[in-house]
């Protein structure tokens, strides 16, 4: 069914069982790095906590690069496959995926040489930057399958198979806990353990999809590349918005982290960083839905197919404003059950984790929309207006709300400033999205 999902009405019930799969799996993939988070805070303790938080931006570098290739490589793929031109689209997929793997290559080289001076660049106790370095030092071998991960997946879901893409996450789910309890508590390698788990978690489902591309029966499979330097620069323009977006969340964490660090000391950035798990968790179902759908809106653009754009944007709309309110409810209704999974009562972040969690929470119900209108952009092939969404969102509003919003209202500030960040860019969203109506058909 989902081999034929370009060709078949566009309505709830086919939609649904398109995106499902890919929903599911990203909420799967959220878990890889949550599952550390409850491994390491119960075994390891509050400051390994602290470290995983304090090193996330650097790896926003490898996400941003990731998603750039992703996106906007998928979107000039599917795009081509809608146009009918299959020979070429499969050409370009090779090509871009070569490309993965040498800048994979590079950051290994580069991360290596500056493991010590990243782990010391925190200003925090020597506790703290040993464990930021043991973790940095061991996930380094493991930078290509995490670059490539994305890529392949979302290469996997364009070409019909999203339940494949779904089951192989769920093996790299399962296989992400059992190390977490071989390597953090049975050996007790602590953080150590915590980057290998999360390194083979990501590594074993990469290798099974990688696998079927090999597959020539596949919409999509490897094939002699040619490099076509209009395809490539294509990709990174338009991928441009995802590659910023991911980069200035890293920028904008280190500045919510120096923040937290001010007003609430280490305690502070471990519940902000339980907080970001939860937050996390809710927001992979929109992450998702987009996987699953920006394929479609690609190819349906390049087919001029302009009755299935309307139709996938007006079912998209619905169901994004149904996840809002059904994950923020359930997010601020279960504070402290979620929180309890990584933190006892007896510890100090604990209260801190609720109370902060049930404000950022209202953000649940505005990001869908906000994050539906970049990748829409992105899938139609207009990187600079999805840039301009995604670059406000996460660096011009949110960073003067995290710097402006505390001088006020203390740490309830720094809980409310991705709330009020996604509330300005909800408006900057819809305009577009009505400029650009005409245009794109949809």
């Amino acid at each position: 069914m989902n081999e034929t999902i370009y060709h078949k009405t566009v309505n709830l019930k086919n939609l649904l069982v398109f995106v499902i799969p890919t929903m599911v799996m990203t909420v799967i993939q959220s878990l890889y790095s949550m599952i550390d988070g409850v491994f390491v805070s119960n075994f390891v303790g509050t400051e390994a906590l602290s470290a995983l938080t304090l090193i996330a931006p650097y790896f926003s570098i490898l996400t941003a690069l990731s998603a750039m290739l992703a996106s906007g490589g998928c979107a000039v793929v599917m795009k081509k496959m809608g146009e009918g031109k299959m020979q070429e689209a499969k050409e370009d997929f090779t090509m871009l995926i070569l490309v993965n793997l040498l800048i994979g290559l590079l950051l290994i080289l580069c991360g290596t040489a500056f493991v010590s001076q990243l782990s010391n660049s925190f200003g925090t106790s020597q506790t703290v930057a040993a464990y930021c370095r043991n973790y940095l030092s061991t996930y380094i071998v493991f930078i290509i399958p995490t670059l490539l991960f994305s890529n392949i997946l979302m290469y996997m879901i364009a070409s019909g198979g999203s339940k494949l893409a779904m089951i192989s996450s769920l093996f790299g789910g399962a296989f992400n806990i059992i190390f977490d309890f071989i390597f953090i508590k049975v050996f007790g390698f602590g953080m150590m353990g915590a980057a290998l788990a999360s390194g083979l978690g990501m590594l074993i489902p990469c290798l099974i999809i990688a696998g079927c591309f090999f597959d020539k029966k596949r919409l999509l499979h490897f094939v002699c590349p040619k490099f076509r330097r209009k395809v490539f620069t294509k990709t990174l323009s338009n991928g441009m918005s995802e590659f910023f977006s991911n980069l200035v969340n890293g920028v904008v964490m280190l500045l919510f982290n120096h923040s937290m660090l001010k007003y609430a000391g280490e305690n502070g950035v471990a519940a902000s960083t339980i907080i970001f798990y939860v937050f996390g968790f809710m927001n992979a179902v929109y992450m998702g839905y987009m996987l699953g759908t920006s394929p479609m809106f690609s190819y349906f653009y390049g087919a001029k197919n302009r009755e299935k754009l309307k139709k996938l944007k007006t079912l998209s709309l619905k169901l994004i404003g149904t996840i809002g309110v059904a994950t923020m409810l359930l997010t601020v209704l279960c504070s402290r059950p979620l929180v309890s999974i990584f933190a006892g009562a007896e510890n100090p972040a604990y209260e801190l984790a609720i109370h902060g969690n049930k404000l950022f929470s209202a953000a649940l119900l505005i990001v869908g929309f906000n994050t539906f209108s970049s990748a829409l952009f992105t899938a139609l092939g207009n990187g600079l207006i999805s840039a301009v969404i995604s670059f406000s969102r996460t660096f011009v509003f949110l960073a003067g709300c995290i710097l402006i919003l505390p001088v006020f209202l203390g740490i309830d500030g720094l809980w409310l400033s991705v709330p009020a960040a996604e509330c300005m860019a909800l408006i900057l969203s819809v305009f577009f999205v009505k400029k650009y109506q005409k245009k794109y058909g949809y």
